[in-house]
């Protein structure tokens, strides 16, 4: 098997990874960067991307494969200490997910978008403008979140069905119980996305993460 790897950034590169091909990036990896890489991976009997770097970087591959037609690219994980995706998919950091990147199998997961297109690998947070209480109604499938104010209302995936899961958060020690299901939609007169670590633009009114069709093939 070949794997090629796909540095964002400056993070270190743990040895294990030193022998194989790799590919520099920015820390979010640009269109123009995996541009460079698909023609590479197209020589490999087994199409493996490494992708070392934050759970913001990796997102940013899944979305290319995603809108690309890949999904049947393998992606590994070799995330920094602080990367939630790592806890999600219990795929550890460094050396030990260099380690399960290069030794591991691909095995489908339930890939978790938003409405604009964008992958979700780790955490979303959604509070209001400027980091304060989000007003309006949340559901998961057909379970009501809240209605009202809360401090935030966190999104993530699950590493097995049904796919996401949400919980609001009323205060800094009042977080209540993850709900799962297929899709999480929130209405609400402004409301600021955190897609892992990466903040939306402008507030919206309407924002859903839900269950792609398609699954993606994480190496674990």
């Amino acid at each position: 098997m070949n794997s090629i790897v796909l540095r964002c950034g400056d993070v270190p590169l743990p040895i294990a990874l030193a022998p194989l091909m790799c590919m520099p990036a920015e820390a979010i990896p640009t269109d123009a960067d995996l541009e460079d890489v698909w023609p590479q991976l197209s020589t490999q009997t087994e199409q493996r991307l490494i992708v070392v770097g934050s759970d913001a970087a990796f997102a940013a591959v899944l979305t290319r494969l995603l809108r690309t037609e890949r999904l049947q690219i393998a992606l590994a994980l070799v995330p920094d200490e602080d990367s939630i995706a790592a806890k999600v998919y219990r795929i550890g950091t460094g050396a030990a997910a260099a380690t399960r990147a290069l030794q591991g199998k691909p095995k489908e997961h339930p890939l978790i978008r938003d409405d604009t297109g964008v992958a979700l690998v780790g955490t979303a947070t959604i509070t209001g403008p400027q980091g304060g209480a989000v007003e309006g109604e949340a559901y998961v499938d057909d379970t009501k979140l809240f209605t009202g104010t809360v401090a935030a209302l966190h999104v993530s995936p699950c590493a097995d069905m049904p796919g996401v899961r949400a919980r609001v958060e009323r205060g800094p020690l009042r977080r209540g119980r993850w709900v799962s299901g297929r899709a999480v939609q929130l209405g609400s007169s402004a409301a600021v996305v955190e897609r892992d670590g990466i903040p939306s633009e402008r507030p919206v009114r309407r924002s859903a993460f839900y269950r792609h069709h398609e699954p993606w093939l994480l190496v674990r």
